[in-house]
């Protein structure tokens, strides 16, 4: 029974990581196609109506919000909202774990986000982390030694519960040839990720 029991577990490790990305790409083209259909059909007579076409307005639609962002009344709009989002007590937790979360793959943020995979040393230990910013000079009492700039270091803990941020001169940080996915994959994980593990730079 153990033998059996143990090559099950290995099965379904196997089989549920891909089952579960397939299903939800698949709830949320649901999602989008039967969101859209009242608002398609309000414009197509129904006899007209094609499977899918909810799924490309969806995508014109968020192509299009994309685009709209940039728009000064728009970004003014979102700042209002999500400063009222942030009076909210338990909304402000999630609502602000989800825009940290997204922020790490969302491309062409003003903001820069995570600029290099690197390592600190703490004594013996060596830690994984992330660039943030560089030559940070207007936090007092951070100084820098000659032409040794101060840098900020993200430290994010396994499974996303938290994390922290070290201001380092950047002769003790030491940038590692591995992709921004790799090294979150890593971290995240713990290194129990096969995938993260295998990967290469």
């Amino acid at each position: 029974m153990s033998y059996l029991w143990k090559n099950v577990l290995k099965g379904l490790a196997t089989v549920l990581p891909v089952a579960l990305t397939l299903y939800l790409i698949y709830w949320l083209g649901l999602t989008i196609e039967k969101g859209l259909h009242p608002v398609i059909t309000s414009v197509v007579p129904e006899e007209y109506y094609l499977p899918g076409m909810g799924l490309v307005a969806g995508g014109v639609v968020l192509f299009f919000l994309g685009l709209a962002v940039n728009a000064w009344v728009i970004q003014r709009l979102i700042w209002l909202v999500e400063k009222l989002l942030e009076r909210i007590p338990l909304v402000k937790s999630i609502y602000g774990s989800l825009h940290d979360f997204m922020d790490y793959f969302a491309a062409g943020k003003s903001r820069g986000g995570l600029k290099q995979v690197v390592l600190v040393s703490i004594g013996e230990a060596k830690l994984l982390g992330f660039l943030t910013r560089e030559g940070i000079e207007d936090i007092p009492g951070l100084n820098a030694e000659g032409d040794d700039d101060i840098v900020a270091i993200y430290l994010p803990l396994s499974y996303q519960i938290g994390g922290y941020t070290l201001y380092l001169p950047r002769s003790k940080v030491e940038p590692v040839p591995l992709s921004m996915e790799d090294a979150m994959r890593r971290v995240l994980t713990a290194e129990l990720s096969k995938s993260g593990a295998s990967a290469k730079p």
